[in-house]
């Protein structure tokens, strides 16, 4: 196992950690952005669907 040759500053490894999570944060918010995104897709098919079952039964 590799081991550090020198201490990492408090600087340094709050700076890492600080774009670590910045980076997920925008990452999740993608994510999050297309999950609607698909399941508004979802509900207008489906409700388009209905609706063309609808006019056929009727």
């Amino acid at each position: 196992m590799a081991v550090p040759k020198k201490r990492t500053s408090k600087m340094k490894t709050r700076l890492r950690k600080a774009q670590w999570k910045a980076q997920a944060k925008t990452e999740a918010a993608k994510a999050l952005s297309k999950a609607k995104t698909v399941i508004k897709a979802l509900l207008v098919e489906n409700s388009q669907t209905t609706a063309s079952n609808d006019q056929i039964s009727s």
